[in-house]
């Protein structure tokens, strides 16, 4: 349970100190002491940096206290004259856990310290979601001791740009969305049967023809019916360049995620010699699983490694996500080639042939100095020995990943998949189905029972998915995301230490009032839970 401490002051005489806005903080924080007073922001409110890594944070805080408070603050790394300031430091000394600070707020100076791994960042989003007031009648925030740290390194959100496409615009405030939440990864699913998003410089029709199909679904895939509009869009390397520097800016790690074997059709219609068979291939218009997939030739590992030295020169992300996921046997089975280098390999089955397409991905990827992560088949045929699992058909995957001695991202449909219906689906707008309320999204617990105490450690975190099939515009992505993002915020920041879920929804009710200020298009179906 999270600790709110409130202190009988005598000049308070006995009485206890009204509620504050820093207690509807979300994350919920470790510890927060509140004291009696409060710290003013004013025109003239400094924030002071004594190093670099501080200073760009709070030059991330000065925007963001911008964008979302309508407040201008200035930023230094020296006193300038006198008045009320904010000073922020990392000290690589302190025994403060990584991505954790303090924060002690006085009516003259609020003081931020971490020892790093964005804790700076992290203690400026509490300050930030913590004030009360308007840039009319002014800010103010109560006067306390806050101590904080997340539970978990990896606290994901995914969104999949491949079966609607999302221009860099609604990208960047995703990204927003995930950093006033604490939120650090953010899994940019780029490719699938439907599109093709990134820009390739050595494979230009990846995008010129791989980026666009000649219709989409229409209603449910259960209907069975399409327009006939031509859709599509990619991002340039550029774009995708900035896209990376905003999300570091706000301590988002982008993981990009190029599928494969499977989900591969908007490639092989780009270059059909990297199928089993010669086609005729197009982008795909339907939503589900295709029968063509990349064909484990040298053709294809050189053009899959050409794409990922492109792709690795864009993402600094240690880890490369390579799909893995829901990949048919029927073309391989068939295929002369790989029938012959099964008996070369000595494989058994398709099975092992996947788990060879995947190691072979893998072993140029730790070439480079990264690591693969990929959905929880790739365990089938046998694990790549370095790989990250995410699992998401449920927690066994996870479960045996992390019993082999594999890190681990948990996303299980059931619990993680936003695309899913959060409130009576005759209310809601039109999604795949299933049923994921927020109520069920907080109360997660990312590391399985079934897990020895030794292996609950490859638990690096959770993750939720935004697939797409039915979310044409960000304005969905809003509404199918959020809140359910702030509650899995709270499930990997706070962990097992977090409070009731009706404690969870007084306080998102005041942090949503941020969210209205800035027009998104959040859910209010968990009002009517």
């Amino acid at each position: 349970m999270r600790n709110v401490i409130f202190f009988f002051l005598l000049a308070v005489s006995g009485s206890m100190l009204a509620q504050s806005r820093l207690e509807s903080v979300i994350p919920a924080p470790t510890q927060i002491t509140l004291q009696a007073g409060s710290f003013t922001f004013t025109p003239t409110t400094l924030l002071l940096a004594h190093d670099f890594e501080a200073f760009k944070d709070a030059i991330a805080f000065r925007d963001m206290c911008l964008q979302w408070k309508g407040l201008p603050l200035k930023t230094a790394i020296k006193p300038i004259g006198k008045g009320p300031f904010i000073e922020v430091h990392y000290d690589s000394t302190s025994t403060i856990p990584p991505g954790g600070y303090t924060m002690v707020i006085e009516p003259e100076k609020i003081i931020i310290t971490a020892s790093g791994d964005g804790g700076i960042f992290y203690g400026l989003m509490t300050l930030l979601q913590g004030m009360e007031g308007d840039k009319n009648s002014g800010f103010t925030i109560a006067c306390a001791t806050v101590e904080d740290a997340p539970q978990f390194s990896w606290r994901g959100m995914h969104l999949d740009v491949s079966r609607h496409f999302f221009d860099v615009a609604d990208i960047k405030s995703y990204l927003d969305y995930m950093a006033l939440f604490k939120m650090n990864s953010f899994h940019w699913h780029l490719t699938d049967d439907q599109g093709w998003r990134a820009a390739i410089q050595q494979y230009p029709l990846l995008t010129e023809v791989g980026g666009w199909r000649n219709g989409t679904m229409v209603g449910h895939y259960n209907d069975q019916q399409w327009d006939t509009i031509r859709y599509g869009g990619y991002y340039t390397q550029k774009e995708m360049q900035e896209v990376v520097e905003y999300a570091t800016e706000r301590h988002i790690n982008v993981v990009p995620e190029i599928e494969m074997p499977g989900h591969a059709m908007a490639a092989i219609a780009a270059y059909p010699s990297l199928a089993c068979t010669e086609g005729p291939f197009e982008v795909g218009q339907s939503w589900g699983v295709y029968e063509d997939v990349f064909c484990p030739s040298e053709t294809t590992f050189a053009f899959l490694e050409n794409v990922l030295t492109e792709i690795m020169s864009i993402f600094p992300s240690p880890v490369i996500h390579i799909g893995g996921d829901e990949v048919p046997k029927t073309r391989w089975k068939a295929c002369s080639h790989c029938q012959q280098l099964m008996r070369k390999e000595g494989l058994a089955n398709e099975e092992e042939l996947q788990s060879y397409f995947i190691q072979r991905i893998e072993k140029f990827v730790n070439q480079n100095g990264r690591v693969i992560i990929g959905w929880d088949e790739i365990l089938e045929g046998g694990l790549a020995p370095n790989a990250m699992v995410m699992s998401w058909r449920g927690t066994n995957g996870g479960i045996a990943a992390a019993q082999a001695g594999h890190q681990v991202v948990m996303s299980p449909n059931n619990d993680c998949y936003f695309d899913h219906y959060q409130g009576p689906p005759e209310s809601e707008p039109l999604a795949i189905g299933g049923m994921t309320t927020l109520e069920e999204v907080y109360a997660y617990e990312p590391i399985p029972t079934a897990l020895a105490e030794t292996q609950r450690k490859y638990i690096l975190g959770a993750q939720g998915n935004v697939w797409t099939e039915y979310i044409p515009n960000f304005e969905q992505v809003e509404y199918m995301a959020l809140p359910r993002m702030i509650a899995l915020a709270e499930v990997v920041w706070t962990g097992e230490q977090r409070g009731a879920f009706t404690d969870f929804r007084e306080r998102l009710g005041v942090q949503l009032e941020l969210l209205d200020a800035a027009y998104v298009n959040y859910s209010r179906s968990w009002k009517m839970q």
